[in-house]
């Protein structure tokens, strides 16, 4: 029954935006210089793709607290210039790094709270971006949008610089749960900004709805669902709450343990949301989202062009990603770096042409090729080792570990390939750690991961 095996792979586990996952990078060989190396190493081998950019917008005017994410809370707009100039500065480290303008492949803002700018303040930090860069020209352009604060100006602003996509974070429409996430939002502020994203010329609409939420049951999950589908945003991503208290600064400490719905409610929850969502024409793509078809995100899975990165899933793939802001992390494939996440830090670092780097990590051989069978896991729900660049010395270590999977028919293994099956699609994250050869040979003493439930 899946309600076993809801039981059975119900522990904590990394969501795999990267790997290695943070807690395992090897901080103590990284250094500047060898990110630089792995950095402009990389961009020799892809410049014909183009880059990916990620900006991230720490500010919010309030707390909410299921949030994980690194931000500053304040009602002090005046932050905005200042932080605006320290994120081009970062930039201009990173051309001088190039050598030249690179092409723009993607961008996302993200935060915190991206529309706690004003758009004029988004508008200067924009051309600075693309001004640097030439001509942004097909370039997929994307932010993260607050129902109650994203003015039909930020949109038409944004829609004016390239942006046809938005995606505004809606968690759950029930008041009681909205309270004791400290996210009070009516269905008639996300109706408003859908309306006027799609008037503006948006493309792709996307809202967030989380399940496991403090005090949320499945009948909360159905009316969210239903108010969301009078709206049928083109993506949607639907979530399980990661509840990690234990992250400084996280602010997840406003309820109990006792307050969140238990392994098997989440997963009612989740297994009757997705339900509603494939009856309103959503095809499931990855793990966790939902897109119309014919979206951005459904054709790439179609053409296996999807990826995914510290961004989350995307239309597409470069090799070459660089995180601006505090937090932010920048990967070459061969590397990754993140960023201080002190405000004044980051800003002072950069006032001295510093790059504002706190820790990061240079891949092995060894985790290239984990990496990309994690990779194929969390896209494709698939990974085989015909080839042999993808063939790594533990691999008969895995296969042992991925037997009691198939048993129970959470996957399917051949000679030289196993798949997820539909049964196993939840426990894709189960599925990745049997590959995850740093969390098999150094298993965390203390839990540092969300339930992959």
């Amino acid at each position: 029954m899946q309600s076993d095996l809801i039981s059975k792979y119900n522990v904590p586990g990394p969501r795999y935006t990267s790997y290695p996952t943070v807690p395992y990078w090897d901080v103590n060989s990284f250094s500047e210089s060898r990110w630089k190396d792995s950095f402009k190493t990389s961009y020799a081998e892809s410049k014909k793709e183009g880059i990916s950019i990620y900006i991230h917008l720490p500010f919010c005017e309030s707390m909410c607290t299921f949030c994980g994410c690194t931000k500053r809370i304040t009602r002090n707009h005046e932050v905005e210039s200042p932080y605006i100039r320290a994120l081009l500065k970062e930039w201009k480290l990173y051309l001088e790094l190039l050598g030249e303008r690179p092409k723009i492949t993607e961008l996302h803002m993200g935060g915190g709270t991206p529309t706690f700018f004003s758009p004029s303040n988004l508008k200067s930090l924009l051309q600075g971006i693309f001004g640097e860069s030439g001509s942004k020209g097909s370039a997929e352009l994307s932010f993260e949008g607050h129902p109650n604060n994203t003015t039909e100006e930020h949109l038409r602003v944004l829609a004016e610089l390239g942006f046809s996509r938005v995606s505004f974070g809606v968690q759950d429409y029930n008041e009681r749960v909205q309270r004791a996430i400290r996210r009070i939002q009516p269905f008639e502020n996300v109706e408003r900004v859908t309306r006027l994203a799609r008037e503006q010329g948006y493309t792709s609409v996307g809202h967030d709805i989380i399940f496991g939420l403090p005090f949320q049951t499945t009948t909360d999950v159905i009316a969210t669902i239903e108010k969301t589908r009078k709206l049928m945003p083109d993506r949607i991503a639907f979530y399980s709450y990661a509840h990690v208290p234990w992250i400084k600064g996280n602010g997840q400490r406003g309820y109990n343990e006792s307050n969140l719905p238990s392994a098997e409610e989440k997963r009612e929850q989740y297994e009757t949301g997705k339900k509603l969502l494939e009856e309103s024409g959503y095809v499931e793509i990855g793990m966790d989202h939902f897109a119309l078809p014919g979206e951005s995100l459904h054709q790439a899975m179609k053409t296996g062009e999807m990826h995914r990165n510290f961004m989350g899933y995307t239309a597409s793939k470069t090799q070459l990603m660089i995180g601006l802001g505090v937090s932010a992390i920048s990967d070459s494939w061969y590397g990754f770096a993140q960023n201080i996440k002190e405000v004044e830090a980051y800003q002072e670092l950069l006032e001295n042409n510093k790059f504002p780097l706190l820790k990061g990590h240079i891949l092995s051989n060894e985790d290239l090729v984990v990496r990309s069978h994690i990779l194929n896991l969390m896209c494709h729900f698939e990974t085989s080792w015909r080839s042999a660049e993808m063939k790594f010395s533990e691999l008969p270590d895995v296969l042992i570990r991925l037997k009691e999977m198939e048993t129970d028919g959470v996957i399917k293994i051949e000679s030289d390939r196993i798949w997820v099956t539909e049964k196993g699609k939840p426990f894709v994250r189960n599925v990745c750690m049997s590959f995850d050869l740093r969390l098999q040979r150094k298993k965390p003493e203390t839990q540092l991961f969300s339930m992959t439930v």
